[in-house]
């Protein structure tokens, strides 16, 4: 849909019905309204993502593209600090979990019984509220295509096309061909990238949902639950900018991938094998450190390396959606009555997913190192003529362009 509309309309108005999702939530009365109106939030959620980090590949170069994907995604971090996970005031509903999350949420929830509303309700009301109002301003500033920019004077347009052309493929309106699409689909690197964030998202849905729950059982009230969520997502929102700097200051994703796996991993082996709860609370932040920056980095990868607009589009959607499986199994693995004693089995099999993540951006490394290799030998061993650098021939080969190199 994105490709065949404008940003700068789809954008805030998927938004727009997304607040309004949520503000409908503070009105629930019962289960089946409770599924429905779920169904609803996810189906208007679920472009926002895709839709958002694909714009930064039509105005930003490869390697400039990382720093706006960590800044949109520590975004999400400080959310779930100080905003509150909306998720967990429905599993609150559904099954008596008193544990909202974030200073805004603790604070909104002290607005139980205005009106005749619970706290939790409230909490969708005025969020739904929030969000719909910054869906308004959104119109006036999320941006058009870049080859029709209006703040930019023509000059600007030109200059930014012409950089966008040569760092990877060009910035004019690409026509849909469905054989992108299949070009998509049958690259092997798009599937990794998609496992790559199945896994992430795993740890990182059941990480954030269920936080206030695990500082609970740690030994603390739950009103010290709620505000002892903020340090760790506000700790978590600092790394990604330090480990996404190094990131391009050495243009490597790989390996930082790797080392912010194993951190999350650390981190849950602290949660499982500490005893006192100040030092499980140290393991709580290298956890949230982890998952949130190897996330915002799994995010930004496929953008800087696909080419092709539309097979780039159909890349970052499958990365998206096949992640939300991930966010489905988090929920029913960290369910209170399959937790146990301090959700020992859940945080097993989070490492368990931490883990496949990690192997699997190994993989992506070895292959796309060996790629470049591969490509630097030909063009090597045959004249630069031989290959066309020409928009048409980069447009048809995409990534697969012997010219082209990969970010590993």
């Amino acid at each position: 849909m994105l490709k065949r509309l404008d940003p700068r309309i789809w954008l805030p108005t998927l938004t727009f019905v997304w607040g309004t999702v949520c503000l409908c939530q503070g009105f629930l009365r019962n289960q089946a309204g409770l599924l429905g109106i779920r169904f609803l939030l996810g189906a208007t959620e679920a472009g926002l993502f895709p839709g958002a980090i694909y714009i930064f590949s039509v105005y930003y170069l490869r390697r400039e593209r990382m720093v706006r994907v960590a800044i949109f995604f520590g975004g999400a971090a400080l959310a779930g600090a100080f905003g509150g996970n909306q998720s967990l005031k429905i599993i609150e509903f559904a099954h008596d979990i008193r544990f909202p999350l974030g200073i805004l949420a603790f604070a909104i929830g002290k607005m139980d019984g205005i009106g005749g509303r619970q706290g939790w309700q409230w909490i969708f009301i005025v969020e739904g509220l929030i969000t719909i109002l910054v869906s308004l301003l959104a119109y006036f500033v999320i941006p058009t295509w870049s080859y029709k920019a209006k703040f930019l004077t023509e000059l600007e347009r030109e200059r930014l096309l012409s950089r966008l052309g040569k760092d990877t493929d060009p910035a004019h309106r690409e026509p849909f061909q469905w054989v992108y699409v299949k070009h998509a689909f049958t690259d092997h690197l798009v599937w990794g990238y998609a496992m790559l964030f199945h896994g992430y998202v795993f740890v990182l849905s059941s990480f954030s949902i269920f936080l206030p729950t695990i500082i609970a059982d740690l030994g603390f009230q739950s009103w010290q639950a709620q505000l002892l969520t903020v340090p760790p997502n506000t700790f978590a929102a600092l790394t990604i900018a330090i480990t996404v700097w190094f990131s391009v200051r050495y243009d490597r994703i790989a390996v930082f991938i790797i080392i912010t796996t194993a951190v999350a991993i650390i981190g849950y082996l602290v949660l499982l094998t500490a005893t006192k709860p100040g030092a499980q609370y140290v393991g709580v932040h290298l956890a949230a450190a982890g998952i949130y920056t190897g996330n915002a980095l799994v995010l930004s990868w496929p953008g800087e390396n696909v080419a092709g607009q539309t097979k780039r589009a159909v890349a970052v959607a499958m990365q998206v959606a096949f992640g939300d499986i991930g966010a489905i199994a988090a929920v029913l693995i960290y369910r209170p009555n399959f937790a146990g004693h301090e959700y020992r089995k859940p945080h097993i099999i989070a490492i368990g997913y931490l883990l496949s993540s990690g192997a699997v951006a190994a993989y992506l490394w070895f292959w796309l190192s060996r790629e470049n290799k591969k490509k630097a030998a030909i063009q090597q061993s045959e004249s630069s003529e031989t290959y066309s650098n020409s928009i048409e021939e980069r447009q048809r080969l995409g990534d697969r362009h012997i010219l082209y190199r990969y970010v590993y």
